[in-house]
């Protein structure tokens, strides 16, 4: 059992001590909250970079931080109404990018958490594909529209940003994580299939080749009509959201990918429905879903007792 995203929640915070925001730049607070995965919640892996946007703001973005109950976000410029970027060519990675405290926090909490559970549990690294990052970095609207308006920028935008995800991925890798979630959200409910297949595929596909670990790819939302795609993407598994159907992703993949996912977080998981949690894990085990796990990082309100009965459940199937 593990979660390929953040299983943080306030009632584990109060737990640790280690509360948001603070934990985003604080290497020996993340360790900690994310030490409740193991310790606490009973899963056999670990993931500590709990938020969206290290990347984003390692490369200078606005951030707001959000609280202890509230996940951190990019903004643009209240001035200019501007994101960081809007140009391909302006993406430049800093020299000290895995340096800065963002990225350096995460790095070393993957170093805190080698040291202090050695090889008794999987360490997962996480980084954010250039999809993802082009939507920080130079807003959602303002990238989405490049697939209609002028497809040649958007690829030089991801050729680009895809470096960011390399650099920081094989960092994590060597400052100790066993294996990369890699989130990058061409999801159904934004973007056709064939958006997929024409424009990010390639990328993952190379990205594939170039991280030296197990990647899981997470994409949010809507996913089955893109999942024969994803199956030939080289990564090792893709987490994927209860809006698809297990036994239905199971056959379009097809053996060619691992699954991961799908429990529900909205309704199953925030608003204590244990039965329901019961019902969703036995569905995905007989689906054939490798990982069972929460479809993506829990809300920050739910109680964990929701969370450890995924694993409590999956165990007695």
């Amino acid at each position: 059992m593990g979660s390929p995203t953040s299983l943080a929640t306030v009632d584990l915070m109060e737990k640790t001590g280690c509360f948001f925001p603070d934990v985003h730049n604080d290497a020996s607070k993340m360790a900690t909250l994310a030490g409740t995965a193991f310790d606490v919640l009973g899963y056999d892996a670990i993931a500590p970079y709990f938020s969206v946007v290290q990347e984003a703001a390692a490369m200078g973005a606005i951030m707001d931080w959000g609280d202890r109950a509230r996940m951190p976000a990019v903004r643009p410029s209240s001035d200019t109404g501007l994101y960081l970027y809007q140009e391909p060519e302006q993406v430049e990675i800093p020299d000290d990018f895995l340096e800065r405290l963002p990225t350096r926090t995460v790095l070393d909490a993957l170093r805190i958490l080698r040291r202090r559970y050695g090889d008794e549990v999987a360490l997962v690294g996480k980084v954010f594909g250039p999809w993802t990052l082009a939507y920080h970095l130079f807003g959602l609207e303002n990238f989405l529209i490049l697939v209609l308006e002028d497809p040649d920028k958007l690829r030089r935008i991801l050729e680009r940003l895809s470096e960011v995800t390399v650099l920081f991925g094989r960092a994590q890798v060597e400052a100790g994580a066993d294996c990369l979630t890699l989130g990058d959200h061409l999801t159904g409910d934004l973007c056709h299939a064939d958006t997929y297949r024409d424009y990010l595929l390639p990328v993952h596909q190379r990205l594939a080749g170039l991280l030296p670990c197990p990647v899981i790819l997470h994409i949010c939302g809507r996913s089955l009509d893109r999942m024969g795609h994803i199956a030939t993407s080289g990564f090792a598994a893709f987490h994927f959201d209860s809006k698809n159907d297990a036994k239905r992703a199971v056959e379009i993949v097809n053996g060619r990918i691992r699954l991961a996912g799908n429990v529900n977080n909205p309704d199953t998981l925030y608003r204590g429905k244990i039965d329901q949690v019961d019902r969703e894990v036995a569905y995905a085990l007989e689906a054939g879903v490798a990982i069972i796990a929460p479809e993506c990082a829990v809300p920050l309100a739910t109680n964990s007792r929701s969370i450890r009965r995924i694993v409590e459940a999956a165990r007695c199937e």
